[in-house]
């Protein structure tokens, strides 16, 4: 064990990073580096994943207008874990069959649906005569 020196170095747990506030408008983003970051990132997704096609415009199409919603990630604990930045249309103004074809519902997870069956199943048992 002779000549062989590794100096011991405590991990600081008390160092604390500051989260910049989420942005009210894309212009606020745009100098933020991190939520430019997450909008490059939300933008270069839909891209990759084909998600519009885009279409020369017509006299009596309706034009959807779009926003960009800012969120903090956070992990099981609460603690911070990136920027979010997603890029939505403006639902109101859609018509189904001549803007869209498709719609999407919410993704439930399994433990609300498992939740909801064992609460029902509960109940129906207590309604049953006995």
């Amino acid at each position: 064990m002779d000549g062989i020196f590794k100096p011991r170095v405590p991990f600081n747990l008390s160092v604390s990073t500051t989260i910049s506030p989420i942005p009210t408008n894309p212009k606020q983003a745009l100098t933020d580096p991190n939520c430019h970051c997450a909008m490059t990132d939300e933008y270069k997704a839909l891209v990759d994943n084909n998600t519009w096609i885009l279409v020369p415009r017509e006299p009596n199409m309706n034009v959807i207008r779009s926003m960009w919603i800012f969120r903090y990630k956070t992990k099981s604990d609460g603690t911070f874990e990136r920027y979010k930045a997603r890029l939505v249309g403006y639902g109101r103004a859609q018509q189904v069959g001549i803007d869209c074809y498709n719609t999407f519902s919410p993704v439930v997870k399994p433990a609300t649906i498992s939740t909801v069956f064992k609460y029902r199943g509960f109940k129906i048992m207590t309604n049953t005569p006995t």
